[in-house]
């Protein structure tokens, strides 16, 4: 085995074994412990398990590369040096990604984007998170912020268009791009818009106006990371890429979005499927330890 991948979640840690084809060999899980003590053993016990092998760590939320602390929702390590308290019990240090820049990675390098250079992804779930990647490495900066595309703001004329109502964020901020592009901002659009579906695959299915309001605001989306990174590719995940026409009608949102006679990113749909996470926090801290 050359390298392991731990993906993080608030209910289930898994720690999956890769070897030089990048093939999943043994995997390990337990519950995710509800105190912060207990999680940092639980994940370094993982780490110890994996033996002496390249481990990433692939977990939402951030770590703060000035001060070491985590920012996450959905675990008890928030304003806890969570990093360091792993090392620390672990003995020895670890590679950290963050689980939505973890998928992008491994769709740039094993999926549905390992055909091209320059990747640009995005999540659509219960939250919107994404991640950019150049030739296999993850584009990163001082701030560790770099994906974090669900708490820009959103397109103001589609808002007022709509006359959509401006949201307090789980973030903290008003008005972010999740509170509408997400799978519950799907919803939020339907209760304005008066339509009595509350189901997003109904919403989908029905392909109405609260449908074609969601992709207007998803394509202004789009269209600004396209305008920042100009992606070949960009590579929608999570469970809202279930939709069966999404790539379809999300393509002609984007061209109809985009200024007159230039092209856009092609969409793909992610395909490397529930390893993704482990298998893209494995190849980033193979990466680091053999490529700097």
């Amino acid at each position: 085995m050359i390298a392991a991948g731990i993906d993080l979640g608030g209910t289930k840690i898994e720690a999956q074994l890769f070897d030089a084809d990048w093939n999943r060999g043994k995997t390990k899980r337990v519950a995710t412990p509800a105190t912060y003590d207990t999680l940092v053993e639980a994940v370094a016990d993982l780490i110890q398990w994996a033996g002496p092998v390249p481990v990433g760590i692939s977990a939402a939320g951030l770590i703060n590369p000035q001060t070491g602390v985590a920012l996450t929702a959905n675990l008890p390590a928030s304003g806890k040096p969570f990093p360091a308290d792993v090392t620390k019990r672990a003995g020895r240090k670890v590679t950290w990604v963050n689980d939505a820049r973890s998928v992008i990675l491994s769709e740039a390098v094993f999926g549905a984007a390992k055909d091209v250079a320059s990747v640009a992804g995005l999540i659509l779930g219960t939250g919107v998170g994404g991640g950019i990647a150049v030739k296999g490495r993850l584009l990163t900066g001082p701030t560790g912020t770099v994906g974090e595309i669900g708490h820009g703001p959103l397109s103001a004329p589609t808002v007022a268009k709509y006359g959509l109502p401006i949201h307090t964020c789980g973030c903290g901020r008003k008005g972010c791009v999740e509170t509408y592009v997400s799978g519950p901002g799907m919803v939020r659009i339907a209760e304005v818009l008066g339509s009595e579906l509350r189901d997003t695959r109904l919403i989908a299915a029905e392909r109405g106006q609260v449908w074609r309001v969601w992709c207007e605001l998803t394509a202004e989306l789009l269209l600004t990371l396209s305008l920042a990174a100009d992606p070949e590719v960009v590579v929608i995940a999570g469970g809202l890429s279930n939709i069966p026409h999404l790539i379809e009608d999300l393509t002609a949102a984007l061209k109809a979005a985009q200024f007159g006679g230039f092209g856009i990113p092609e969409l793909r749909l992610a395909t490397v499927g529930d390893t993704a996470g482990a298998s893209g926090a494995a190849y980033a801290a193979w990466r680091k330890a053999n490529h700097g």
